[in-house]
């Protein structure tokens, strides 16, 4: 009688679970958290070719640098302020989503991509007003590469926010449910760090 139960038990146990078991979870960051911070350190990996690259250029091949006149550092300074604002906001955002705060990170969110949308926007008309292009020398190649990089990943950083927005406003994020949230603001944290470092290679010691 017993031993025709212990395989009964087997079979019933094997009905609910099939395949290999799940990974043992003893980290105390979250999936998602780690799966962002793995991308942020494959992006330090291609930013950092590009400040190579821009190295080399300068430095090694000498090439002239601005190649017509003088960089608008105190409109790129400017900028960089407003995208610094942005993660104060992203920083309260996040804060007030911690404390089922529903103003706050209405309030925050919106703050933060009218900001990241400005940011972009002086970006784009300093472009235009710059009096050199990509094909001018191999710095100014170098110039647009680097912050055409960078203005890519303020794009992704918009959709990121953008898609966060839609998610508070449906009432999906709480306290018990920031991960999404979480993990769009690291990526923007990450965004407006690394323009302070193209701001100061580019601009200040450029």
């Amino acid at each position: 009688m017993e031993a025709a139960a212990i395989p009964a038990a087997v079979a019933h146990h094997d009905d609910h679970h099939h395949g290999p078991p799940e990974a043992h979870h003893s980290s105390k960051v979250e999936r998602e958290q780690l799966g962002i911070l793995l991308f942020i350190i494959s992006e330090l990996m291609l930013f950092g070719a590009f400040f190579a690259a821009m190295f080399f250029i300068r430095v090694v091949s000498k090439d002239t640098w601005p190649p017509t006149g003088d960089l608008p550092v105190a409109v790129a300074a400017t900028n960089a302020a407003v995208l610094l604002s942005s993660s104060v906001t992203m920083h309260w955002t996040d804060i007030s989503a911690k404390r089922g705060n529903t103003f706050g990170m209405k309030a925050g969110i919106i703050t933060t991509f009218l900001l990241g949308a400005t940011f972009l926007f002086v970006q784009i008309n300093e472009y235009l007003n710059l009096g050199f292009n990509p094909k001018t020398n191999a710095s100014a190649s170098a110039f647009f590469g680097l912050t055409g990089l960078h203005g890519a990943h303020v794009v992704i950083g918009l959709l990121l926010l953008f898609m966060s927005a839609v998610r508070i406003f449906k009432g999906a994020v709480d306290p018990q449910n920031l991960k999404g949230l979480e993990v769009a603001g690291i990526y923007w944290h990450f965004v407006d760090v690394m323009w302070v470092v193209v701001f100061t290679t580019v601009y200040i010691l450029g």
